[in-house]
């Protein structure tokens, strides 16, 4: 019982760090119709400026806020320098973002080196909580209320203020967002670099248990897309819902079915869209 209870909550907070990544991935690739295969090396990149950050100024709060900041610039870069000129076009934009991806992760070798990095926690987090039985990790427990509360916010964003509702008939219809005179270009803008700065959160959180280490970015990338293409690109809930499954599969499968760990998670997304294309909570655009 309590070795089950240990890896249902190891399920909830890896489930939770993955939304974090995957609600930005699926903003880019759900709502804006780009192909960012570049968002694992952002989320690399982030958390080690977060962690030369946060080492510096001993502070996990400037680490957060510096990887954020910087990871929405390169966003801004990257959107506004580049994807304008293969806007459109899938295949270029995959070409172009997997180019990207390698040249991050090249600049991540030349600045940081191929060393493994743990992004430093505050005190006020270290140790664990009891639950009956077991101890756990209060930073697990942290993460797992940050992904409860950034679905929180995004939810509102996207369904309850002007912006959202300007992204979401951006999506449906630009032509007519722009006649009305608002330049739908800088709301998409704005939505790229918002999903890059969660690949960079992402990588904050996610270097202080998973750590951060050269092939950290193809990994994360993998789980990504598995949670998109199971909940339906461009879903929130469905990125939840999709993040909830791969996180808990993982969980349990790595436990269960070691030599099959991978399996235990593509397996039921080959099957889930076989039945549903679009994935559980996807539509037709």
């Amino acid at each position: 019982m309590n070795q089950t209870l240990l890896q249902l909550l190891n399920g909830l907070t890896f489930a939770a760090l993955l939304f974090i990544v995957a609600s930005g991935f699926t903003l880019i690739f759900g709502l804006l119709r780009i192909v960012n295969l570049a968002h694992g090396a952002l989320y690399l990149f982030g958390g080690l400026v977060g962690y030369t950050a946060a080492t510096a100024t001993g502070s996990y709060v400037l680490g957060i806020l510096a990887a954020m900041a910087v990871v929405a610039l390169l966003g801004l870069v990257i959107d506004a320098g580049l994807l304008r000129f293969v806007r459109g076009n899938e295949l270029r934009q995959v070409l172009l973002t997997l180019g990207i991806a390698f040249i991050l992760n090249d600049l991540v070798l030349v600045l940081w080196g191929g060393d493994t990095y743990t992004v430093p926690i505050p005190d006020m987090l270290r140790g664990a909580a009891r639950f009956g039985h077991i101890f756990y990790p209060k930073y697990r427990l942290f993460v797992l209320a940050l992904g409860v509360a950034i679905f929180g916010l995004l939810w509102l964003l996207l369904n309850r203020t002007r912006l959202g509702a300007l992204i979401r008939a951006g999506v449906d219809d630009p032509e007519m967002v722009e006649a009305m005179g608002i330049n739908i270009r800088r709301v998409f803008l704005g939505t790229f670099m918002l999903g890059a700065a969660l690949a960079g959160l992402g990588g904050v959180v996610g270097g202080a248990f998973l750590t951060l280490y050269p092939s950290a970015d193809a990994e994360i990338l993998v789980f990504s897309l598995a949670v998109v293409i199971i909940g339906g690109r461009g879903s929130l809930a469905g990125a939840a819902v999709g993040a909830l499954l791969v996180g808990l599969l993982n969980s349990f499968g790595q436990v269960w079915f070691p030599e099959l760990s991978y399996f235990v998670i593509f397996g039921p997304m080959a099957l889930i869209l076989a039945f549903r294309p679009l994935g559980l909570f996807g539509r037709a655009t």
